[in-house]
């Protein structure tokens, strides 16, 4: 053997590490006082200490993953579930039976009944009602009148999702009913979340009682809705039938608690997200006046004077854009959950089987590492020509992989139809007594919008 023939031994990769621990902990609550009083700002300081950084809510570990690229590969890989804190706050409204919070073969079989409801050629079929909503808005609406944000978006969101995927005419009293609910709700369960004092959530104070409250009505409000449409005896080809009529692993009817959990998730986080998302783009409009001149110059020169229309959607692009842009700054889902289901590696950092990892679409899609001016309303970051240089994942509004929101398109059609519709017609501004700084629970969105529509 001669010295030539000896090769070095291959460098051994590094052990992981454990992550380090963030700073600021209070005794006995660790981070969760910190993510009570400004989440937003904890969250989106916490890269600044690593892309793996260790929280303690109570007595337990949680992980925060702050970049992008481990974000993607967390909802990629199978290492990791849908499970953790948020969805264990969740569980009181969305149950364990829903698309939203299953895992494995049942998630893929729930999956495979609501997702003909999102296909991309099935979107063209909703067009007429979100082109019917849309305009309802611009027609209430009067110029120069207060316009309460939150309860307006709600409306139009709830109508959107029970005309087209319940196919049922329901009143602005449910949506009202709905907002009013999902406030307390989101707000009570985000607590839960960061500060899980257990047995104290069960005393008999005000805000557990508002709490119960809010929540036995969202859960009657979904009752209300199967028990209708089993007495009409009617079949129409939506959501709900499918979910009637859908059969389980074995080829029996699933149960009727699955129903009612699968129902759940399309009216309620669904009309939250979308609410939220409008409310945002309110804003946005009120304070981005040159973006809304260009929206608006954008429909007139498309539509020469009609009535913007569904088949106008792909081809209004600043439009789409300022949708987008609005949700990178404010996206209605803010935080998410993971567990580890077995020993595993993240980053080059040592994650035990069973812990919980969280993350912040809000801190993310604002990072400086990421953005150009990372705080600046710019819609025109999403021409192709800038886009790409967004890193991947960065901004993810819809989420990825098998996880991600089977509604992206239908969604996205009626948020930019209802911008584009809204802004042919009115300016905004703000009004005295609107605030308009983030009213953080499970969701995000202003705390009470009050905007002015105004003609051009």
């Amino acid at each position: 053997m001669t010295i030539e023939s000896v090769k070095p031994a291959a460098p051994e990769a590094p052990a992981p590490s454990e992550p380090p621990l963030a700073g600021g902990r209070v005794p006995g609550l660790g981070h969760g006082w910190r993510l009570v009083r400004d989440p937003l700002a904890f969250m989106s300081r916490l890269r600044d200490h690593g892309d793996v950084v260790r929280l303690r809510l109570g007595p337990k570990t949680v992980y925060a993953v702050t970049s992008p690229a481990l974000t993607g590969a967390l909802a990629l890989d199978p290492a990791f579930e849908i499970a953790g804190p948020l969805w264990e706050s969740l569980e009181g409204l969305l149950g364990k039976e829903g698309v939203a919070t299953a895992n494995g073969p049942r998630h893929r079989r729930q999956r495979r009944t609501i997702q003909p409801a999102f296909r991309l050629d099935a979107i063209p079929g909703y067009g007429p009602v979100m082109e019917e909503e849309a305009h309802a808005l611009t027609e209430r609406w009067r110029p120069g009148e207060t316009v309460d944000c939150t309860f307006e978006s709600f409306r139009f969101a709830v109508r959107v999702a029970a005309r087209c995927l319940l196919r049922g005419d329901y009143m602005d009293e449910r949506a009202e009913r709905l907002c009013t609910a999902l406030t307390t709700v989101f707000l009570g369960m985000y607590r839960r979340m960061v500060l899980p004092l257990g047995p104290l959530y069960r005393l008999p104070l005000p805000a557990n009682l508002k709490f119960n409250r809010a929540l036995a009505d969202l859960h009657l409000l979904v009752d209300e809705i199967i028990a209708e449409r089993r007495a009409s005896g009617r079949k129409p080809d939506d959501l709900l039938t499918a979910l009637l009529e859908a059969e389980d692993g074995n080829g029996d009817p699933i149960g009727e608690q699955e129903i009612h959990d699968q129902v759940i998730a399309i009216l309620t986080p669904g009309s939250e997200t979308v609410a939220s998302a409008v409310m945002w783009l309110l804003q946005a409009l009120a304070e981005q006046p040159e973006h809304a001149e260009k929206v608006r110059d954008e429909v007139e020169s498309l539509t020469g004077g009609r009535p913007v229309g569904f088949d106008d959607v792909r081809r209004l692009g600043h439009t789409n854009n300022v949708v987008v842009e609005s949700m990178r700054l404010h996206p209605a889902v803010w935080i998410l959950t993971r567990r580890a289901v077995t020993a595993t590696t993240l980053g080059g950092h040592h994650i035990p089987a069973g812990a919980d990892i969280v993350y912040s679409p809000y801190a993310i899609q604002r990072d400086v590492r990421s953005y150009d001016r990372n705080l600046e309303f710019d819609p025109d970051r999403w021409l192709p020509e800038r886009a790409k240089d967004v890193p991947k994942y960065a901004m993810s509004p819809f989420g990825v992989g098998n996880r991600k929101c089977p509604s992206d398109h239908f969604s996205m059609a009626q948020l930019t139809l209802v911008t584009a519709a809204l802004t042919a017609k009115y300016r905004f501004e703000q009004v005295s007594g609107s605030n308009d700084t983030p009213r953080v629970g499970i969701t995000l969105r202003p705390h009470r919008l009050l905007v002015r529509p105004m003609p051009w």
